[in-house]
């Protein structure tokens, strides 16, 4: 016998690119798959969210969290390997992407409410981009 989706709410991980799984008063589930957007080759761009910290959680494959010190430009990069199983909290206001190898999968955790209008966006400069594939060398 089936339970009732007023009872248990079950959604798969296993997303193309970014996808909300499960939104709940002030709060969001969603995952990260790994695509053209978040390879070592496509990341481009830094994000940062002015009202809430992000939690991030891999669980499955292999992942950076590219983390930029400074405000209106970044003035130091940071990669860090996500391990598996370790929630990784990235403070408000901080910048930061996430770059994933293929069949890769992140769990992330934030407020429902965090969309463009409460979050800033930064073009990587070419000289970082072109140095993410030896950042993030465990990444092919």
């Amino acid at each position: 016998m089936a339970i009732s989706p007023r009872l248990l709410e079950i959604r798969s991980c296993l997303v193309h690119d970014y996808e909300p799984l499960i939104d709940y008063g002030a709060w969001r589930v969603a995952a990260i798959c790994s695509s053209e957007h978040n390879a070592v080759d496509g990341v481009k761009s830094l994000e940062r969210h002015n009202e809430t910290d992000e939690v991030f959680l891999l669980l499955a494959g292999r992942a950076f969290l590219i983390i930029g010190e400074g405000d209106a430009s970044v003035e130091t990069f940071h990669a860090v390997a996500m391990e598996p199983l370790k929630a990784y909290n990235v403070k408000r206001g901080v910048w930061h992407s996430c770059v994933l190898d293929t069949d890769s999968v992140v769990l992330v955790v934030e407020n429902r409410d965090t969309t463009h209008l409460n979050s800033e966006f930064l073009d990587l400069p070419s000289e970082i981009c072109h140095q993410l594939p030896d950042i993030c060398g465990e990444i092919v």
